[in-house]
């Protein structure tokens, strides 16, 4: 027989204070360390605690950080349920079975979303055939061994590699950790998306190589590029770009400050057999570059704003909305009249409310009048819970210049 199952009598234990636990009850999978009483037992970096109300009663089985101020994270509120490799596998099984249906739409997917797929610290994307991970909490960390092998199975992919180089884990008391996990990755990743392909630089490039949570939002953008002349701001490695030129758009002028995307960029034009004459690349500022396009009179039919994140907590927020509203203003000045601007902020610490007044005050400073004819959210493989509101943090509005 094996070993009886940890009860959470018996489980290293976090007692909450008086009225804490209220966050809980909602199902909210984070434990702040000022919320806990004490602990009992001794847990170390990662390990499988069970929380109790002040009273004693049984509120969750959650990863232990104690170096954090997220001092746990929810793997599950069910106290009959066991956290071990079964948990894991079945998790993963059921996040890889609720992305079906984008199987027909492209082959890039993100298999498992954090804390919307149970799985707090856990962000998997799907390039093809390769599994690309990003482990950033301690219970990730502790499980990550199963986590791959769960991936590998359910994902159907042949190779994996890890991209756990977010600062967050130095809060987790964890070092960085990049480099193959299963088998021997390709220097690069290639995906197709609607028709398009890209590829993708899952080493060295942004979040895990590729920005699949703007999939909808490029289709969006392709779908509106017909005859018009774009720009496309931050462009890293050209996606809204190759979907503005596939959409037969008139032209497309690119601007990063990185050579590296910009290479890329280059190389997914041409995998596509894209004419290159209606694509121009600079490499620079983007700022100092919207103003010298201002300063030329240059004029654009349909804009694409698609910042890198400018406030990661709510702390930078007033200094993010400096920069969101300086780049707003100027595209805004650039935009013909009729044109559209598509602008995107994926700041977690920029809620949407405050982000459409940010542009609202661009607009006014520009003295442009504009409508909302949209609004973006990232796709539907990365999903926001019900009961973690924090999850959403990629926000759009597509406006029209009157």
């Amino acid at each position: 027989m094996g070993a009886p199952r940890a009860t959470s009598t018996r489980a290293p234990a976090l007692v909450l204070k008086p009225g804490r636990e209220r966050s809980l009850v909602r199902r909210h999978p984070w434990v702040f360390s000022g919320a806990v009483e004490r602990v009992e037992g001794a847990p170390g970096l990662g390990d499988t605690v069970a929380v109790r109300a002040a009273a004693g009663s049984f509120l969750a089985w959650a990863a232990y950080s104690p170096h954090s101020q997220i001092r746990a994270r929810v793997w599950s509120f069910s106290e009959a349920e066991s956290i071990d490799a079964g948990f894991f596998n079945a998790r993963i099984r059921a996040a890889v079975e609720r992305r079906a249906g984008l199987a027909g739409v492209t082959d890039a997917v993100r298999l498992v979303h954090g804390e919307a797929d149970g799985l707090p610290g856990v962000v998997c994307d799907r390039y093809a055939a390769l599994a690309v991970l990003q482990l950033s909490s301690a219970g990730a960390e502790r499980w990550r061994d199963v986590i791959v092998d769960a991936v590998i199975d359910a994902g159907g992919c042949r190779t994996a590699y890890e991209r756990s180089d977010l600062e967050v884990r130095e809060l987790e008391g964890l070092t960085s950790r990049t480099g193959p996990l299963r088998g021997t990755p390709p220097d690069l990743a290639t995906i197709t998306e609607r028709g398009i392909h890209y590829r993708v630089d899952f080493a060295r490039g942004q979040k895990t190589g590729f920005y699949l949570d703007q999939r909808a939002n490029r289709s969006r953008i392709r779908a509106l590029a017909a005859g018009r002349e774009v720009l496309n701001a931050f462009c890293y490695s050209g996606g809204f770009s190759l979907a503005a030129l596939a959409g037969e758009a008139r032209s497309v002028l690119s601007i990063d400050s990185s050579a590296a995307a910009l290479e890329l960029a280059h190389e997914n034009l041409t995998l596509n057999g894209i004419d290159a004459t209606r694509a121009e690349w600079r490499e620079a500022d983007v700022f100092q570059s919207l103003r010298e396009l201002r300063n030329a009179g240059r004029g654009f039919d349909l804009i694409v704003l698609d910042p890198p994140k400018f406030a990661p907590t709510a702390a930078h927020a007033e200094r993010a909305a400096r920069a969101y509203k300086d780049i707003n203003l100027l595209a805004l000045k650039l935009l013909r009249p009729g044109g559209l601007l598509a602008t995107f902020s994926c700041s977690g610490g920029v809620s949407a409310e405050l982000f459409q007044k940010i542009v609202a005050a661009a607009a006014a400073d520009a003295g442009v009048d504009a409508t909302i004819g949209d609004r973006f959210y990232a796709d539907a493989d990365h999903p926001v819970s019900l009961s973690f509101p924090e999850g959403e943090y990629l926000k759009g509005l597509l406006l029209e210049k009157r």
